[in-house]
């Protein structure tokens, strides 16, 4: 895991960096067992009070490692696991699949957490940033719903978070287009908590401001918000049942030969 992320924890606050910067952090394989892993660690750690979620180097996150894309281009594997075929409608973790619980885990975790984004956050990596409780977030960061550029849909836990904290329309202008946005116009949509000209040093502290508090109440509050949220279970194994027809279909193909080729696609009805 130390490869992909590294954790420290001081005064009861985590300090987790994704740490793959040569990569811009993109999520491989190795760097979902090591963002699964990090929760599942957090979870047992004795006097955890906050986390903060941030990326070393030029970005937060920029989704997908594009090597699986290549391999979908060549293999028509799921570019998830080096080709190798997942049933994505394997419950894994409770209602999560393995991907899934990459960003779910952070919202499982009894404390708050804090993303703080910076450079971009495109497709999963902006959906690893919806796992947190908030999003702080540097002005000049890109983010994006960018599955649907690779002729795909959201699969990694984030519509139904998105659903939660956005109106439905600019949801499905986003999930259609992938258009690329803004942290003000995130601001305005309800997607980023605050706009920070340093968002790890104003996350780690608001994160120590939160480990100065009653450590029983504020796990209750999370408990309390969470079970604000309708029933995630429906929405997170449509999100893998609607996925698994799209991995490896011809249109999906077509999407990835023309993103990677840089030519316009020719889809058949």
């Amino acid at each position: 895991m130390e490869n992909r992320v590294a954790i420290e924890i001081t005064g009861g606050v985590a300090d987790v960096r994704l740490v793959r910067a040569d990569k811009m952090n993109a999520l491989d394989i190795g760097m979902f067992e090591a963002l699964v892993g990090a929760t599942e660690r957090l979870s047992k750690e004795k006097g955890l009070r906050a986390v903060v979620l941030s990326g070393e180097g030029r970005a937060f996150c920029a989704g997908l490692d594009m090597g699986r894309f290549a391999a979908m281009k060549e293999t028509g594997g799921n570019g998830i696991a080096g080709g190798e075929k997942r049933d994505l409608t394997i419950r894994t973790h409770g209602q999560a699949n393995f991907a899934q619980q990459a960003v779910w885990g952070w919202r499982q975790l009894p404390v708050p957490v804090i993303a703080a984004v910076h450079g971009v956050a495109y497709g999963g990596g902006f959906q690893l940033a919806l796992g947190a409780d908030m999003r702080y977030v540097a002005p000049d960061t890109k983010m994006s719903i960018m599955e649907i550029k690779w002729g795909l849909v959201p699969d990694m836990a984030g519509t139904p978070i998105l659903a939660s904290l956005m109106r439905d329309d600019i949801l499905r202008e986003l999930t259609y287009t992938g258009r690329v946005f803004s942290p003000e116009e995130g601001q305005a949509y309800g997607l980023v908590t605050r706009i920070c000209a340093d968002p790890r040093a104003a996350a780690l502290e608001t994160a120590r401001e939160i480990a100065g508090k009653n450590p029983d109440a504020i796990r209750a509050a999370k408990r309390m918000l969470n079970n604000l949220s309708v029933d995630p279970g429906p929405a997170l194994l449509a999100e893998s049942v609607e996925q698994q027809k799209l991995i490896g279909s011809p249109n999906q193909l077509e999407s990835v030969r023309a993103n990677i080729e840089k030519r316009a696609p020719k889809f058949a009805d």
